[in-house]
């Protein structure tokens, strides 16, 4: 198989690329196949994270075309330090770039246009680099989504003297690795690296996005560069809300020459750090192996029983198993979910046994949102189970009540004044510190409001920089309480942002606000409903700019989840996940009713008739 890139102008076809029948893709110039068919491809068609690449250095008196073309894939290899890439380039050149720090993602591999002869003054050639902008990820390994747009950079080439006789080379260059979105995905792999809620002994997760086999700079495996990343911190979006129990100041890094951390054979996992946790007392050390354990728990087919820390010299500082890592779980106050619940068709909240292979006969909840005191238009369960807020089918009132003892009904804790049903009060949604959250649509004085702990009475919560006029359509709150998930409409339009929230001053009376709100869904041109689904998971419907709409996962950093588009379901209105990823989807489709998704197979119907379908949270 060829791989090819063609200017925009005249010129031939360069194939570049031969995939032999071991599945290796060589990039750069390569010989042509001496039989068999001959088809031209981009180097970012596909997205076989098996596929190798190795890079070709460029051969003696090559065209500027082939320069160009020669780098370009030479970019997407796993060459050590990028050397075959930096072969391309002028010596000057070479010493300037770096590519680790940062990756520039285009929906396709990027095409070089129609070159344009250098002038006197600055002679050689140029050749716009062209594209479409999608996302960037930064030194911090970070995944930035930003909405599509042109990408047009400039290569320059000059002619340079070496020993085989003047050669053309590369002697300036955008910044950076420059990639297609397949050629990413093959390359990186997202990670969650985990840090502790601030002032809480709760994990957070940070996604960031780290090669898929050695780095090229570091050389280290993997599950190396995952810890090296957790070792450096949180990202900058999540710093002001986290902590990391490694000790800060000092730089902790891991034992020098460490590029490989591998499995024993009781699935453990030995980590060496450097002179500066020889100190290290036992309960932080626990808590430095805990962040470890869920950072590279997923890292591995295998399942990880415990981590061990050791000091420069070899001696053991700590061992965390993973029994014990648990406690520190974001939804480990709920654990498990017992059941699904949803509205029925009598405006009751009803509730179906979770986990079950066939599907129980619905059941009403104990206390007045099960006795028909009220009529429910949308629901949220307390993450214990033992609670739920409900808003009555008009929208105007909220309601938080017991759903496992026959209590009275409370007076509504949240009233909103709009005047029509749309204009009132969302969905709610419980955090995993226990405070109810809901949104008041009223065009006149619309807000964003939490029930700490569920109580009676509702705070403002400030929204920083703003909305822009955009206006709070759906709350979705983490199970850890940093972060929230808000659908917004504006102009007809509504789309899914990411926005952290902070608490300052006592535990007791907080101010809290949600800052520094960024798209998760930049791909989507309107979004309907969203859920967590894990601890850096969302599960959205909504539909791409002329598509149809689609169930579907992805990254909370804004990134997409390889094979995350679920089978298709016509018109649904609302979903629900669980933290616990094992747990089935569950949707409401105002064509099938209430359905559920179990691992492997197709959507199930649940209940014909029913809306509001949500799992705790």
């Amino acid at each position: 198989m060829g791989a090819d890139r063609r200017r925009n102008g005249p010129g031939l076809r360069r194939p570049s690329a031969l995939l032999g029948l071991s599945g290796v893709l060589l990039a750069g110039c390569a010989s042509m196949p001496d039989s068999g068919d001959v088809r031209a491809v981009k180097a970012s068609q596909r997205a076989d994270s098996q596929v190798r690449v190795y890079a070709v250095p460029p051969r003696k008196d090559a065209s500027p075309d082939e320069i160009v073309t020669g780098f370009l894939e030479a970019m997407t290899s796993d060459d050590t330090n990028f050397d075959t890439a930096r072969s391309y380039l002028t010596p000057e050149a070479s010493k300037k770039w770096r590519p680790e720090e940062s990756t520039t993602v285009l929906a396709a591999a990027p095409d070089p246009g129609v070159p344009v002869p250098g002038r006197r003054d600055n002679p050689g050639m140029s050749y716009p680099l062209l594209g479409r902008h999608i996302a960037t990820v930064d030194a911090q390994h970070a995944y930035q989504p930003v909405t599509p747009s042109e990408y047009r950079r400039t290569i320059h080439l000059s002619q340079k003297a070496g020993p085989d006789g003047k050669q053309w080379r590369i002697d300036s260059l955008p910044a950076g690795l420059l990639l297609g979105a397949s050629d990413f995905e093959r390359n990186y792999r997202s990670v969650n690296k985990y840090y502790f809620a601030s002032g809480r002994d709760v994990m957070v997760a940070d996604p960031v996005f780290i090669r898929q086999r050695q780095d090229p700079v570091t050389r280290m495996d993997p599950v190396t560069q995952a810890v090296k990343a957790l070792l450096e911190g949180p990202t900058n979006w999540l710093k002001p809300v986290v902590e990391s129990r490694f000790p800060s100041g000092t730089g902790m890094k891991l034992k020098d020459g460490t590029t490989s951390l591998a499995f024993d054979d009781r699935n453990g996992l030995q980590v060496p750090l450097d002179e500066k946790a020889s100190h290290v007392g036992r309960t932080q050390c626990l808590k430095m192996a805990a962040q470890i354990l869920f950072t590279i728990k997923d890292l591995s087919s295998a399942r990880l029983e415990h981590v061990e820390l050791l000091r420069a010299n070899g001696s053991q500082l700590c061992v965390m198993s993973a029994g014990q890592a648990e406690g520190y779980a974001p939804d480990h106050t709920s654990g498990r979910p017992d059941h699904q619940y949803f509205v029925d068709s009598e405006h009751r909240l009803a509730l179906i046994a979770a986990g079950t292979a066939e599907a129980d006969e619905p059941q009403n909840v104990v206390g007045p949102f099960g006795d028909g005191r009220v009529r429910l238009g949308a629901v949220g369960v307390a993450r214990d189970e033992h609670r739920a807020a409900a808003v009555s089918e008009d929208r105007s009132r909220l309601f938080v009540a017991s759903i496992v003892s026959n209590s009275e009904l409370d007076a509504p804790v949240v009233i909103s004044s709009g005047k029509e049903v749309d204009n009132r009060l969302s969905a709610p949604s419980w955090d995993g510190r226990g405070d109810l959250w809901v949104a008041d649509r009223d065009p006149a004085r619309p807000e964003l409001k939490r029930l700490a702990r569920g109580a009676d009475t509702a705070e403002p919560v400030k929204i920083v920089p703003g909305l822009g006029g955009a206006r709070i359509e759906a709350v979705r709150v983490s199970a850890d309480g940093v972060r929230i998930a808000l659908l917004l409409t504006k102009d007809g339009s509504t789309t899914l942002k990411i926005g952290r929230v902070e608490r300052h001053g006592g535990d007791d009376d907080p101010v809290v606000t949600v800052t520094e709100l960024r798209p998760a869904a930049p791909q989507m041109e309107t979004v309907t409903a969203v859920s967590w689904a894990g601890p850096s998971r969302l599960v959205v419907v909504g539909k791409e700019a002329g598509g149809v709409q689609q169930v579907r996962y992805i990254q909370t950093d804004g990134s997409t989840v390889p094979k995350g588009i679920l089978p298709g379901l016509n018109q649904v209105k609302a979903v629900a996940a669980s933290d616990d990823e094992s747990q089935p989807l569950v949707a409401y489709s105002q064509e099938d009713g209430i359905v559920r998704l179990p691992a492997g197979a197709n959507w199930q119907t649940l209940v014909k008739e029913g809306t509001s379908p949500v799992y705790p949270g």
